[in-house]
C-alpha cells in the first residue's frame, strides 16, 4: 500500500498581500501620511516616502502575525474564514516568517534612512498590536479594543515624528483622537457580527456586557471624542480649517451615535443604525485628518493665520 500525502498549493503573493489586511493598511497609511506632511518642519520627499513605506510595512507586519496567531479562530468565523491561512491556502509558518521579516525590516530602515525616535515608537506600535493587544488584550477582557486601540494610533505621531524627531502635544493629540475613536468605530461592527465573536470565544463587548451596555459606551466614548478632536485648534495647533472641520464633522459623529445608544435590540431594520456609524466612523477619520493637512497647507501658503 502506497503512502499518499497532501501537499499545499504553492502560495499566491495575492495570499501575503491579503495577510497585510490592505483594506485596514489603507487607512494606517493615510494616518501616517497626514501626520508627516501636517508637522512643522520639511523633509526630502524620498525621506518622506521611505518613512510612510515603513509605517505601511509594520502595520502590514503586525496585521500578518495577528493573523498567524489567530487562525485558529478566524477559521471558526464567517467574516474571517476565508483568509489565506484558515482557507489553506497558505502555511502558518509562512505567515509567521512573513509578519516578522516585514516587522523587523520595518523597523530597521526606519531607524537608519529617517531617525531612530520614530523607529522606537513604529517598535512600540507593532509589538502592541501583535503582542499586548492580539496575545494578552482580546482574547481575555471586553475591554479589548479600549486598550488596544492604542495601536492603531499610533501612525500619525511615527509620521510627526519622522520629520520633527521629537515627541510634542501635537502628535500627542493625535494619537489621542484616534485612540478614542477606536472603541465606538469598532464596537458598532461587533454589534453587527457579534455571534462570530461568541462562536469562537472571544469577549468582545457586545458579547460579554451585552448589547445595551455596549450601545451606551458607544455614545459615552463618541460625546468624548469631542473634546479631543477639537483640542488641537484650541491649543493654537491648527487653523480655522481644521477646527470647524472637527466641530462639523464630531457633531455629525455624535447624531450617528444617537440612534445606536437609543436603538432597542430586534427593533427596526437590522443593524442599520450601527452599519451606517461604522461606514461614517471611517469617513470621518479620512476627512479629518485631510482637512489637519489642508489647515497646514494653508499656513504654509500664508492663505489663513
Amino acid at each position: 500500500m502506497t503512502a499518499t500525502t497532501t501537499r499545499m498549493p504553492a502560495a499566491d503573493w495575492r495570499d501575503f498581500f491579503a495577510l497585510t489586511k490592505p483594506r485596514v493598511m489603507s487607512l494606517v497609511i493615510f494616518t501616517g501620511l497626514c501626520g508627516l506632511l501636517a508637522a512643522p518642519g520639511a523633509v526630502h520627499p524620498v525621506i518622506g516616502f521611505v518613512a510612510v513605506l515603513c509605517i505601511a510595512l509594520g502595520a502590514g507586519g503586525a496585521a500578518t502575525l495577528n493573523q498567524w496567531w489567530e487562525a485558529d479562530l478566524d477559521a471558526g468565523m464567517k467574516r474571517t474564514a476565508r483568509r489565506p491561512i484558515p482557507a489553506g491556502r497558505l502555511r502558518r509558518t509562512d505567515a509567521r516568517d512573513f509578519g516578522v521579516a516585514l516587522s523587523v525590516g520595518s523597523v530597521l530602515l526606519m531607524g537608519l534612512a529617517v531617525n531612530w525616535l520614530s523607529a522606537a515608537i513604529l517598535a512600540l506600535s507593532i509589538v502592541y498590536y501583535a503582542l499586548v493587544y492580539t496575545v494578552w488584550l482580546k482574547p481575555r477582557t471586553p475591554q479589548n479594543i479600549v486598550i488596544g486601540g492604542g495601536a492603531g494610533a499610533f501612525p500619525p505621531m511615527i509620521g510627526w515624528v519622522a520629520v520633527t524627531g521629537e515627541v510634542t502635544a501635537m502628535p500627542i493629540l493625535l494619537f489621542a483622537i484616534i485612540f478614542m475613536w477606536t472603541p465606538p468605530h469598532f464596537w458598532a461592527l461587533a454589534l453587527f457580527v457579534q455571534s462570530d465573536y461568541a462562536k469562537v470565544g472571544i469577549p468582545m463587548m457586545p458579547v460579554v456586557r451585552g448589547e445595551r451596555s455596549t450601545r451606551r459606551q458607544i455614545l459615552a466614548y463618541s460625546l468624548l471624542l469631542v473634546p479631543l478632536a477639537m483640542a488641537p485648534w484650541l491649543i493654537g495647533g491648527t487653523g480655522v480649517i481644521y477646527g470647524g472641520a472637527a466641530a462639523a464633522l464630531t457633531a455629525l459623529f455624535v447624531l450617528f451615535s444617537l440612534p445606536v445608544a437609543l436603538r432597542e435590540s430586534g427593533e427596526g431594520d437590522p443593524m442599520r443604525p450601527e452599519k451606517r456609524l461604522f461606514g461614517y466612523s471611517v469617513l470621518y477619520l479620512f476627512v479629518l485628518f485631510a482637512a489637519l493637512v489642508a489647515d497646514r497647507v494653508a499656513q504654509n501658503q500664508g492663505w489663513i493665520a
